[in-house]
Order: structure tokens, then C-alpha cells, then sequence
């Protein structure tokens, strides 16, 4: 499946935020892109143009892209509950995101290629969809010919924050997906309410 291969800080100066990681050139020019940089005048964006950029900030932060987000955002919009919250649960409960959670790759990308390589393990088995959901219960780890690699000890030994939806077991190299996150839990600053707005029209 395609996927986003530009500039990544350019995404980020867009919006405004890291939403790659720690990036140099957020720091550097804290404003939008473009050649006449800070200095133009920007016009009043409209209500559509606000519910848009927050859809395309949700999509580039977990890597998804327009159909699968659109599905997922369908499913969140069936569930009991908070369609929004609904949607961002569902979006941590990939699998992708879940490797990255708990600090086996260093970013979403990174964890989307250890899956699709095969590096990925849930409840023992083989799984190379990044997008596969997980459920409550579900074992998460390293295979073990892929323990060993660079790029997983590298991030592991990187001190990564943890998360109370999940448990990890650093001499196993596996975690446990306890449940669905609660929306105070989850870190990422996307206004979820807009998103649910711009489909409702």
C-alpha cells in the first residue's frame, strides 16, 4: 500500500507540531512552509478548511491514508460510545501503532516496516499487517531470530515511555495489549470532535 514518502518536516511545520517525532527544523522555523516564510499574511481559514487539516493531522500521525481511515472512522461511528474517542481507540489498537507504543521501533514507520517484515509476533503467530486491530489480551513480540536486531535494542534501550493500556516485559522483549485506551490517556493533540464534524456534513 502507498504511503507518504515526502518531507516529513514539512508536514510538521505545516501543522505546526512534531507529529513525525523530534524534528530540527520545527525548531529552527516555527511557521508554516513556503518562500515567503513567516513574513505572509495567511488568510482566515473557513470552518470546512479546519475540519480538513485535522483529518490530515490524525491520518499523517498514525500513517493511515484516506480509505482505510474512512473505514475506520465508519467503524468507530457503529460502536456504543464517543464516535471520536471511538475513532482514536481504534487507531491505537493497530498494531503498528502498539509496536511503536511500546518502544520497540523508534517511530510509526519504523514499526510498520518490523511488521511487514515479519520481526512481529501476536499471541506467537506470524503477523505482517500493520493495520491488523488488536483485542484485549493480546500478546504482542519480538520474533525471536529478530530480537537481536539493531534497530529494535537501539529504540528499546532508548527509554521510551510507557503506557498504561499496556504491559511490557523487557526480558521476554513482548507486551500485553491490556484495553482500549481511554481519550485522556492517549498523548496525540488532535481535536477528534472536528473530524466527527467534517463527516457528518
Amino acid at each position: 500500500m502507498a504511503r507518504y514518502t515526502g518531507p516529513k518536516s514539512k508536514i510538521a511545520r505545516k501543522f505546526k507540531e512534531p507529529i513525525f517525532g523530534p524534528d530540527k527544523a520545527l525548531d529552527k522555523k516555527p511557521y508554516a512552509p513556503g518562500m515567503h516564510g513567516n513574513s505572509r499574511k495567511r488568510k482566515k481559514l473557513s470552518e470546512y478548511a479546519i475540519q480538513l487539516s485535522e483529518k490530515q493531522k490524525a491520518k499523517y500521525t498514525y500513517g493511515v491514508l484516506e480509505r482505510q481511515f474512512a473505514k475506520t472512522f465508519k467503524l468507530a461511528a457503529t460502536k456504543r460510545g464517543i464516535t471520536g474517542e471511538n475513532l482514536l481507540k481504534f487507531l491505537e489498537a493497530r498494531l503498528d501503532n502498539t509496536v511503536y507504543r511500546l518502544g520497540i521501533a523508534p517511530t510509526r514507520s519504523a514499526a510498520r516496516q518490523l511488521v511487514s517484515h515479519k520481526h512481529i509476533l501476536v499471541n506467537g503467530e506470524v503477523v505482517n499487517i500493520p493495520s491488523y486491530s488488536l483485542r484485549p489480551g493480546d500478546t504482542v513480540a519480538v520474533r525471536e531470530k529478530s530480537k537481536s536486531l539493531e534497530a529494535v535494542t537501539d529504540s528499546l534501550n532508548g527509554g521510551k515511555k510507557r503506557f498504561s493500556w499496556l504491559e511490557w516485559n523487557d526480558k521476554d522483549m513482548s507486551g500485553i495489549f491490556l484495553n482500549l485506551p481511554d481519550r485522556a490517556e492517549i498523548p496525540e493533540n488532535i481535536k477528534e470532535q472536528l473530524i466527527v464534524e467534517l463527516y457528518s456534513k
